[in-house]
């Protein structure tokens, strides 16, 4: 063996693969009027500036392709792009739609794309592995005996997981929590905290804080000064500008109501 191959099998390893939880926005297209939606995107992003600036950004075309309405995916990211945002990955779209996607880098995503079946893209797999399973069926002479029921275990209550940061949460910091997050110290304006169960602040709230961000809608936010950017709870959210003077820098619990953000004092 040659010494440079010695020097790199005693080498430490250098990277690892992790798995890890992302909140990334997912844009859900329902017509296909590039002009409007350029329009319409641009309004929501005027709103939260500093919450949408060089955001990753997901577009679903789950709910066009359920209406047979087409859109150019090339054309979508040129104008997704040009506003700023930074598209990662497409779901729900049709071959050529997926092919355009990965044409231009873009991921695709399979996820849960549909509710009442697959889009044509996925329908030949399905259609044989059908097919299989009939010409399959004519070979079985007798059919197998039925195993004896098994009574299915007790579900096991697993307790929710909580995170407490007890240090001041500095601009450009982003924390995710997979339960609750408990912060014992100011949030500061452009930090980003996010948990998919509740959210404590006990100190003040500048930043932007997103609860229920898995679709939690009984999540909360509860907070000892409220002077938020940006509070959200499964998806509904509010900017500052559209916050009440009368809730502002006072202790508050903020809750989903017919999707509808309430706050109330504490």
């Amino acid at each position: 063996m040659s010494t440079d191959s010695q020097q790199i099998a005693h080498h430490s390893p250098v990277l690892e693969f992790k798995s890890s939880t992302f909140s990334v926005p997912v844009l859900v297209l329902v017509g296909n009027d590039v002009i409007t939606i350029e329009q319409q995107l641009q309004e929501k992003i005027q709103q939260a500036p500093e919450f949408f600036k060089n955001s990753p950004l997901v577009f679903d075309l789950q709910e066009l392709n359920k209406h047979d309405l087409d859109i150019n995916v090339t054309e979508l990211t040129h104008i997704i792009r040009k506003l700023g945002l930074l598209p990662i990955g497409i779901r729900g779209g049709g071959a050529q739609q997926n092919q355009q996607a990965l044409d231009l880098g873009i991921p695709v995503h399979s996820g849960h794309i549909a509710r009442d079946g697959v889009y044509a893209a996925n329908q030949s797999g399905t259609g044989a592995a059908s097919t299989a399973t009939s010409s399959a069926a004519p070979k079985q002479q007798t059919p197998e005996p039925e195993p004896e029921p098994v009574s299915a275990p007790e579900p096991q209550a697993v307790a929710a997981t909580t995170t407490m940061i007890t240090q001041p949460v500095r601009s450009g910091q982003r924390i995710y929590a997979a339960g609750d997050l408990v912060i014992l110290a100011q949030v500061s304006a452009g930090a980003e905290i996010l948990a998919e169960g509740n959210i404590h602040v006990y100190g003040s709230l500048r930043g932007r804080a997103l609860a229920g961000v898995q679709g939690n809608t009984e999540a909360r936010i509860f907070c000892s000064d409220l002077q938020a950017e940006l509070i959200s709870i499964a998806g509904n959210y509010k900017v500052s500008e559209d916050l009440n003077s009368a809730v502002h820098i006072r202790p508050v619990q903020i809750y989903l109501q017919n999707h509808t953000l309430v706050i109330k004092d504490i």
